[in-house]
């Protein structure tokens, strides 16, 4: 019977309105007796409140005759905070990840550029390619002439400009 009653106790915060229902059963001498334990709830609280503004003048006080300021506070607040997030397990635990995420994207990373150094040492080996050289290697010898093998790309273009350039003007002179 005591679970299906209807009447309910109010919450913390509810409309004082809601409750008058119950001081209607409290006898008067309940009622007397909870509005002095009341009064000196009140009272302790008052008291307390008053304790604690005190207490933070003197804490004011300290920290003025140490040199602290805001700044200073604000500083250690935040390494404290810090170094309390740096203890938990769950930043522990996403760090270990991370950085295990980290390995293997760095080993991924790895293999892909030796997989890619390979691919390219795989072309400069594959026939098409050697036969490309063998016929740059032909036109630089035929447009250098006398020069040594060898050299680079620009002394190539160099030399091919130079021989078309001396073949037009042997062309114009035979005109």
């Amino acid at each position: 019977q005591g679970l299906l009653r209807s009447d309910s106790i109010p919450e913390v915060g509810e409309d004082a309105a809601a409750t008058v229902g119950m001081a209607e059963t409290l006898s008067e001498e309940e009622q007397d007796e909870l509005r002095k334990e009341l009064a000196k709830v009140e009272e302790e609280i008052q008291t307390l409140s008053q304790v604690l503004a005190a207490k933070e003048k003197h804490l004011v006080e300290i920290k003025r005759k140490l040199g602290i300021n805001s700044l200073q506070e604000l500083r250690q607040n935040i390494t404290k905070s810090w170094q309390d997030v740096t203890s938990t397990t769950a930043y522990k635990r996403t760090s270990e990840t991370l950085s295990q995420a980290g390995q293997k994207a760095s080993a991924a990373f790895s293999s892909v550029g030796s997989v890619i150094t390979k691919k390219f040492e795989d072309v400069r080996n594959s026939p098409t390619f050697k036969s490309f050289e063998e016929k740059v290697e032909n036109l630089k010898s035929k447009v250098g002439g006398s020069k040594p093998a060898g050299g680079d790309f620009g002394e190539v273009l160099n030399s091919a400009a130079n021989a078309s350039a001396t073949e037009t003007i042997a062309e114009q002179t035979e005109e």
